[in-house]
């Protein structure tokens, strides 16, 4: 019973010392408010400039417009929900929508000094015909976003924002503001009647529920927390530290730098309390935890314990605490103590030893019921009759691909999307691959998926990016890729730092060698494959800017008796089929629509979906069909297109893409037509070389243009058609005002 007493009188202490530490924590510099309402406000923050460390630190508390009073960040209407000396605190944010009869509500938000946090927020959108895209500033403009779909309020699962009725993305890490702009693919038509808007927000991970209720109307919520990260100006701790009269870390403190942004915080020492920037105490655990048995000595940041004369052991409770020096009369008793304790000790350890092995059997099990379930038997059979003729497909362990990747850390990372994760890894042999890790499976395409990694392991085209094998003892398999060091396409066509790199003879080569691919796999392979996922982003470039086309995580194998594969629409917005998008039915045609948008990017250098253009030119295909139709082609190619010399050959290669965009796929050529005549402007372009000297001027250009277009295709572009999306914009603004 006097231990039961002892156990609760230090739980009481601990929980006492904890609520004393945290208060004094909370504390405002001495004769400042240090509350607004029910809101603490801490130093470095405070509502006056002889209370906070800097401008961007001021809290606005407003006694007048409510009751009880309400903290603001700044001199904006920000309203502060928490302030927390680690670094972060919560603001209001508020729900943006966009609804069918054109009512919508403006959500952005901007920040001079501080940074949404990358961890604790995400966007989340929610709606059944929804395009949710988030632009912003980080020291540089970001893009990202989510697409969320459903056909009928069944569809959806309550509790799961994995992209039916919603979904969910993360803001890149040092984002000082976000701009969300909401579209429509339908104009909500086939949804109205149960999802008449669409909404999005971004908020604190976690404080959100999906809930099939939420289609119908999200508006009355209004408010959803979000998270801030803050620091101390914009040094490093090292360069803090030496400005003395400018360092905020007091006495008894740490200092760390920011993650998420520049600047430093910092924190108490071990053994001390208070708020950091006005300086910590030092915590008297004698007097607070009683942690000795026999005497407690308080020292700054610790304690020290000893046993009075005649005892021996540390002194602490948790250790071995004070004991009675044994005489010889008292030996016997303590070697039958001893021969238990140690008796008790093998039955512990061989206890343990029998759970260890017991659990590592289980992982063993469980890794090969994984096995068997991804079709590992399956595979292994097929790559059999391979061996010692041809390289297959290797089967990694689980454990080689953890250690290929560092634990699959997030330093590893070199791309996200809707299909998964790729890590970079780094072989036994040295060899650099790309692990790309799935987010989901189906059990019931094991056989498809088997069948698909044994064909794309037989496939050895230099311009394919060659699948090396898989790992199959994870609940969902992992694909290990060559590595392709040059980066993506669309970084080269879009990010001004590379345009510089790439030539057009360069882009037109890259060109032809991707449609050669897409040929290849369409009617070379021993089964005809549609990538289905055709975009810029989805061609690598090696060290040669050789193109490698990747990701065929959403192809689809053609049985040899079939020309078309009805399946789920899965594809990227904006280089989607339309006639694969309505019809539901995949043909070797959807691939050259999406070739024929990747090609149009090339001619242009501009974005496929960009929502800063006017309306009717926000979807390139449109913006592309339009000016081939109004014979103003010149106004939308890339500069880089027009200073060259024989604008004729480029276009040929623009009708050959306005080709490729037909609606009708019968009215489309093939992908091998496609490479053909692409190899065919090549060889051109290398047969006769660049006349300098010549000076072509706009009026020159345009009539060339002109007549090529009549050559090719006559006046009359009237069967050009297209579909646009309808975009709001959703904004709320921080620092500035909403």
């Amino acid at each position: 019973m006097g231990y039961f007493w002892r156990v609760l009188k230090m739980s009481l202490i601990i929980r006492l010392m904890f609520v004393a530490a945290t208060a004094a924590a909370q504390e405002a510099k001495p004769g400042c408010q240090e509350s607004c309402g029910n809101i603490s406000i801490p130093y470095p923050f405070g509502t006056s400039p002889e209370c906070y460390i800097a401008e961007e630190f001021l809290i606005t508390c407003n006694t007048t417009n409510y009751s009880p009073p309400q903290a603001f960040l700044t001199r904006s209407n920000i309203q502060v929900l928490e302030i927390l000396l680690q670094g972060q605190l919560r603001v209001s944010g508020w729900i943006g929508y966009d609804c069918y009869n054109s009512s919508n509500h403006n959500s952005w938000l901007e920040l001079s000094k501080f940074t949404i946090s990358t961890t604790q927020n995400k966007l989340t959108a929610v709606g059944c015909d929804t395009i949710a895209l988030v632009t912003g500033y980080r020291g540089q403009n970001y893009t990202t976003g989510c697409v969320s779909l459903c056909d009928s309020v069944d569809d959806v699962i309550n509790g799961s924002c994995s992209g039916i009725g919603c979904c969910q993305t993360f803001i890149p890490r040092g984002a000082r503001s976000y701009d969300i702009e909401l579209a429509s693919i339908n104009k909500y038509q086939q949804v109205l009647d149960f999802n008449p808007c669409s909404y999005a927000f971004v908020a604190e991970d976690g404080v959100f529920n999906f809930s099939s209720l939420d289609l119908l109307d999200l508006r009355g919520r209004q408010k959803f927390p979000l998270v801030l990260d803050w620091a101390i100006g914009n040094k490093t701790c090292q360069e803090a530290e030496m400005d003395a009269a400018n360092y905020a870390c007091k006495e008894n403190t740490q200092c760390h730098d920011s993650i998420s942004r520049p600047g430093y915080g910092c924190s108490c020492s071990d053994g001390y309390q208070g708020n950091p920037y006005l300086g910590c105490q030092d915590i008297d655990e004698c007097s607070t935890l009683s942690p000795c048995n026999g005497t407690c000595q308080n020292l700054p940041g610790t304690f020290n314990c000893s046993c009075p004369k005649g005892y021996e052991g540390d002194g602490r409770k948790n250790g071995t605490g004070c004991t009675l020096v044994a005489s010889q009369s008292q030996r016997f008793p303590l070697i039958i103590i001893l021969g238990t304790s140690i008796t008790l000790s093998v039955i512990l350890l061989t206890s343990s030893w029998i759970y260890l092995g017991l659990r590592e059997r289980k992982l063993i099990k469980r890794k090969e019921k994984f096995f068997q379930k991804n079709g590992g038997l399956m595979l292994q059979h097929l790559l059999s009759k391979y061996e010692g003729c041809t390289e297959t497909t290797k089967i990694f362990t689980a454990k080689d691909l953890q250690k290929a990747t560092d634990n699959y850390h997030e330093s590893r990372i070199l791309g996200q999307g809707g299909q998964g994760t790729v890590y970079k890894g780094i072989l036994p042999d040295n060899r650099v691959v790309a692990i790309k890790k799935s987010k989901v499976t189906d059990q019931s395409q094991v056989e498809q998926f088997v069948n698909e990694v044994h064909i794309l392991s037989q496939i050895n085209h230099r311009n394919v990016v060659k699948l090396l094998g898989c790992c199959l003892e994870t609940e969902v398999p992992l694909l290990v890729y060559e590595f392709v060091t040059n980066g993506t396409l669309s970084s080269h066509i879009h990010d001004t730092k590379c345009t510089s790199s790439l030539s057009w003879e360069t882009c037109l080569r890259i060109a032809s060698e991707t449609a050669g691919a897409l040929s290849y796999l369409h009617s070379s392979a021993s089964t005809p494959i549609i990538h289905r996922d055709v975009k810029s982003t989805n061609v690598l470039l090696d060290d040669n800017f050789t193109a490698k086309v990747s990701d065929f995580g959403a192809s689809r194998l053609v049985p040899l008796d079939q020309t078309q594969v009805a399946t789920l629409v899965q594809g990227t917005f904006g280089y989607l089929d339309p006639e694969y998008f309505h019809s539901g039915q995949l043909t070797d045609k959807s691939d050259v629509y999406s070739f024929g948008v990747l090609l149009a990017e090339l001619l242009t250098g501009k974005k496929v979906i960009c929502f800063d253009r006017p309306e009717k030119e926000r979807h390139l295909v449109r913006l592309f069909r339009s000016a081939v139709k109004e014979d103003r082609l010149l106004e939308v190619l890339d500069n880089k297109v027009l200073n060259e010399e024989h604008v004729q050959y480029f276009m040929e290669v623009a009708m050959l893409a306005k080709r490729c965009l037909e609606v009708k796929g019968q009215e489309r050529p093939t992908m091998k037509e496609v490479a053909m005549e692409l190899e065919r402007v090549l060889k051109l372009i290398e047969k006769h070389p660049w006349v300098e000297g010549h000076d072509w001027n706009l009026e020159e250009t345009q009539s060339l243009l002109n007549e090529s277009l009549k050559a090719a295709y006559g006046c009359d572009s009237s069967n050009t058609t297209g579909y646009d999306s309808l975009k709001s914009e959703v904004k709320l603004n921080i620092d500035s005002g909403r």
